[in-house]
C-alpha cells in the first residue's frame, strides 16, 4: 500500500478516536488529571486484573490512568554496553540526561501500579535500577535480583515475573521487595520476551536461542506446552481481538503467527530482515514490526526498516526503510502519532511519524541501546516489558 493511503487511514482512525472522546486524555500533555496514589490503578469500570471490552484487549490503552498525575513524558533509553540510562526529552528530542545503573541494562520496566520504572541489568548488574517517573532520575539503590533480563507482571499485580535467561526459569517475586516467592523453570534455552492471552489467564514466552515458545498457566503454576517456530523468536504481541500471537522471527524473514486458543503455527508473514519488536498502534488496527536489518550470514547489517501489519486483513501494509539504520525496541507516543525505537547496532534512537513513515529524527546515545520505555503510557496497569498495557 502507498504511504498516502497508509496515511489516510490513520489519519480516519485518529479522527475516528476523537469522536468518541479519547483524545482530550490522550492529546493531553503526560501527567494530567487528578492524582491517585492508591494500591490499584483506575482508569475504567473494569476490574484491574480484568480484560478489557470483547474485540479490543487494547481498547483500555487510550486514556492515561490518573494514577501517573505529575509524571514527567521522557523516554528511557538503556544503554546495554554503558551500563547507562539516556534520558530524552520527546518534545526536543534532545537528551537532557545520562545516569548510570547497574551493569548491562537490557530494558526500562514500568511497575504494574505504574509508579516506578525498573532498568533490567543483567550480564553482570544482577540487579534492578528504580526510576522515579515524576523526576525522571534514579530514586534509590539498585535491587539485588539474579539475571532479569526481562521483567513482566502477573496481572493482578501480585507478583513482577523476573525472565532468567541464562537461569531458564521463570522467577516470581514480590513486586516491591522482590524476594522470590517461587520459580518456574522452562525446559528451552534463551527465555526472552513474554505475553498474555485475552483472559489473561496464561502466557507465552519465546525461547530465542532453541526456536521455541512456551506456554504457562498461572493458575496452576505449570508450564502447558512447547512450540517450535522458524527463525529465533523475539518479541511477541497478541493481536487486538486476541486470536493470534504474533511472533518476531529472528531470521525467519518476518513475523510467526500463532493461534492463541490451539497453540499452533499458522505460518510466517514476511517483513523484513531481522524482526525484532512488535508495537500496537494507539487505535488497535496496525501492527509495527522493527526489522533490525541483519541475517545469519551478515548478523550486523544495517539494512533497517519498520513493517506495517493490518490487524483485520494479516497483511503488510506499508514498509519504511530506515537508512543505515538498526531499530530494535520501544513504543508508540501517548497520540500514537511516533513510533519511538532504538537503534541496538546503531547507538541511536528513531522518532517516526506513523502516518507517513518519515524519519523526524535520529538521536545519538550511548552504546548499544535496547529495550527503551516511551513514558508514560495509556492503559490501566502494566504487564511489563517496555509498556505492555490493558
Amino acid at each position: 500500500m502507498r504511504r498516502t493511503r497508509l496515511a489516510a487511514i490513520l489519519l480516519t482512525a485518529g479522527l475516528a478516536l476523537t469522536a468518541c472522546g479519547a483524545s482530550t486524555t490522550a492529546n493531553a500533555k503526560p501527567g494530567a488529571g487528578a492524582a491517585n496514589r492508591g494500591g490499584a490503578p483506575s482508569g475504567g469500570s473494569s476490574l484491574p486484573n480484568s480484560p478489557g471490552p470483547a474485540g479490543d484487549i487494547y481498547s483500555q490503552d487510550r486514556a492515561l490512568s490518573p494514577n501517573v498525575a505529575g509524571q514527567k513524558a521522557l523516554i528511557y533509553v538503556p544503554n546495554h554496553a554503558d551500563g547507562t540510562v539516556s534520558v530524552i526529552d520527546p518534545s526536543t528530542y534532545r537528551v537532557v540526561d545520562t545516569y548510570r545503573t547497574g551493569g548491562g541494562p537490557q530494558h526500562i520496566v514500568p511497575s504494574w501500579d505504574l509508579q516506578t520504572l525498573y532498568a533490567t541489568n543483567d550480564e553482570g548488574g544482577n540487579s534492578l535500577t528504580p526510576i522515579d517517573p515524576k523526576t525522571g532520575k534514579r530514586s534509590g539503590a539498585n535491587i539485588p535480583v539474579a539475571d532479569p533480563y526481562n521483567m513482566y507482571f502477573t496481572p493482578d499485580g501480585g507478583s513482577a515475573i523476573v525472565v532468567a535467561e541464562a537461569q531458564q526459569r521463570l522467577d516470581f517475586r514480590d513486586p516491591h521487595t522482590f524476594k522470590r516467592q517461587y520459580s518456574i523453570p522452562v525446559n528451552c534455552a534463551g527465555v526472552d520476551h513474554i505475553d498474555f492471552s485475552a483472559d489473561l489467564k496464561t502466557f507465552v514466552a519465546t525461547c530465542e536461542f532453541s526456536g521455541q515458545l512456551v506456554k504457562v498457566d498461572l493458575a496452576s503454576r505449570k508450564v502447558v506446552g512447547y512450540l517450535k517456530v522458524p527463525g529465533q523468536p523475539q518479541d511477541i504481541k497478541l493481536d487486538s481481538a486476541g486470536k493470534v500471537y504474533y511472533v518476531a522471527g529472528e531470521y525467519s524473514g518476518g513475523v510467526d503467527l500463532v493461534n492463541a486458543d490451539t497453540f499452533t503455527l499458522m505460518g510466517v508473514l514476511p517483513t523484513g530482515p531481522e524482526a525484532h519488536g512488535l508495537y500496537v498502534s494507539r487505535d488497535s488496527r496496525f501492527m509495527y514490526v522493527s526489522n533490525r536489518g541483519g541475517t545469519k550470514a551478515n548478523p550486523t547489517g544495517t539494512d533497517g526498516s519498520v513493517s506495517v501489519i493490518d490487524l483485520a486483513s494479516r497483511k503488510v501494509v506499508a514498509n519504511w526503510p530506515i537508512p543505515d539504520g538498526t531499530p530494535d525496541m520501544g513504543n508508540v507516543s501517548v497520540d500514537g502519532k511516533v513510533l519511538w525505537l532504538s537503534g541496538r547496532r546503531s547507538n541511536a534512537v528513531y522518532a517516526i511519524d506513523t502516518s507517513t513513515g518519515h524519519l523526524i529524527m535520529r538521536i545519538p546515545v550511548g552504546h548499544e541501546p535496547h529495550g527503551m520505555a516511551v513514558w508514560p503510557q495509556p492503559g490501566r496497569f502494566s504487564l511489563g516489558h517496555t509498556g505492555i498495557m490493558r
